[in-house]
């Protein structure tokens, strides 16, 4: 998984020691020279200024509690230390902070400014264990502002992420969102470094409060929070978390491996009936950009079995373009499936109009509805989705939701979204039809211009189980 990284970070660290240069100690905070000091006298008066001057000197020999001594302004002089980095000459600039360190009895303010210093440092050279420790000695001194107080968290908390320390990435990421400004900041890298320490159960939690809140507020969830989703979900073996993940996914990012994984799951549960793989394959010819060899061969030959000659030219034609059919083991296959797909296209448009007389004075619908279908595959909606409502209307015997399914399919591959996912709503079974129109419907209903991924890192394509 790749870095999170926040802008401008490098930046913002070397400004964390310099920009703000050490007070040094001077005037009345300045050290006084001995000197010769009056004797007790009997006069009360002369002994009372020869107490206070042992006070002043007392006083002013301690520093004060946010200015620097001379001795040690000489070590970390801001402009000085400045020009060395411009120079690269860490080795100094370290020798100096050393130096620095070990200067006795340092005040809080004086042991703050040399930290702020040793992150400038590690920042620029690139030592990333000096940076981290001295940030957080930075943070527990307590004297940034507010704002950047919580810019500083932030950042220890990124470079613990960047570390591949996810403990230490969560700690400080926490904190920021208890002290920060803006704490949504951290809640994707947040859930990602749970992902990444295999706390896989608070990662799913964080993911699905986050999809919410995103969906809520009329934006679209990530790619990489919906992939992260799934993977979380499959690794606790969590099967609808999973499935509600993958939907998302296929909705608005789709990709074949995205659909196939989905498809080849419905079909796997309990009680689906295989009478329903002629559909199965139909989405997947639309939905995905290509399909195996051998599922181009079966949907074509299960077409042409139904009496759809026109849909199985179609799908044998996208196969070569696909240049996945017309060679190898599969040629001769390709080729007889190929000229009866084209004698029966060719008879179909000639003769489609003359059996519309016949279908409606059935007294089964069923006729009407393949004839529409039929007129559908030929890309004539305006003529064959009517076929179909009238069909259903007539009474379709012992498939009425399958004949529902038909014109769902139908809306969709003529985008009419709001009138496909009406009817494949109203479509109800336990023989996996239910779910095999629900797709569907995902896919009328897919994002026209899928967002693009996000440049931080994804989770590992779920695998199809």
């Amino acid at each position: 998984m790749s870095q999170f990284r926040l802008a401008r970070l490098t930046l913002m660290l070397a400004a964390i020691g310099l920009n703000a240069a050490p007070v040094l100690m001077t005037g009345a905070h300045a050290q006084r020279a001995p000197e010769t000091r009056p004797q007790p006298t009997g006069d009360p008066r002369a002994n009372d200024r020869r107490a206070s001057n042992i006070l002043d000197e007392a006083t002013a020999a301690k520093p004060a509690a946010d200015t620097v001594r001379p001795e040690l302004f000489k070590l970390i002089d801001s402009n000085v230390i400045k020009q060395l980095m411009a120079e690269k000459k860490f080795d100094e600039v370290k020798t100096r902070l050393t130096q620095a360190d070990a200067f006795p009895a340092k005040t809080p303010y004086e042991t703050y400014v040399v930290d702020r210093m040793k992150v400038a440092l590690g920042s620029a050279s690139g030592d990333d264990a000096m940076t981290m420790t001295s940030l957080e000695a930075v943070i527990a001194a307590n004297r940034l502002p507010t704002v950047d107080q919580g810019e500083f968290i932030l950042a220890l908390g990124n470079m613990y992420y960047n570390a591949k320390n996810y403990p230490k990435a969560i700690e400080w990421m926490k904190r920021y969102q208890k002290e920060g400004s803006t704490p949504e900041k951290v809640r994707s890298p947040l859930t990602r470094a749970y992902y990444l320490s295999n706390d896989f159960t608070t990662a799913k939690t964080e993911l699905q409060s986050l999809i919410t809140d995103t969906e809520k507020a009329g934006k679209q969830p990530t790619l990489e929070d919906l992939r992260l989703l799934a993977s979380s979900a499959a690794k606790l073996k969590d099967n609808p978390t999973y499935l509600v993940a993958m939907e998302k996914l296929v909705a608005l990012y789709p990709a074949d491996d995205y659909w196939t994984d989905l498809l080849r799951r419905m079909q796997n549960k309990p009680g689906f009936s295989q009478s329903h793989q002629l559909d199965v394959l139909r989405l997947q010819f639309v939905a995905q950009k290509a399909l195996a060899p051998e599922e181009y061969l079966e949907m074509a030959e299960s077409t042409l079995l139904a009496g759809f000659p026109t849909e199985a030219k179609k799908t044998l034609d996208a196969g070569a373009a696909a240049g996945v059919l017309g060679s190898g083991s599969s040629a001769n296959v390709y080729k007889q499936l190929r000229d009866k797909a084209n004698k029966g296209a060719a008879d179909d448009a000639k003769n489609i109009a003359s059996g519309e007389a016949s279908a409606a004075k059935a007294k089964d619908g069923t006729g009407l509805v393949n004839l529409g279908w039929a007129y559908v595959t030929m890309d004539q909606f305006d003529k064959g989705i009517p076929l179909i409502e009238q069909g259903i209307a007539k009474g379709v015997g012992k498939k009425p939701e399958e004949a529902k399914l038909r014109l769902g399919m139908a809306y969709a591959k003529a985008g009419r979204k709001a009138e496909a996912t009406k009817t494949l709503e109203s479509v109800k079974g336990t023989d996996g039809i239910s779910d095999l129109a629900k797709y569907w419907s995902l896919w009328a209903n897919r994002s026209a211009t899928p967002a693009a991924a996000p440049a931080t890192a994804a989770a590992p394509t779920p695998a199809a189980k």
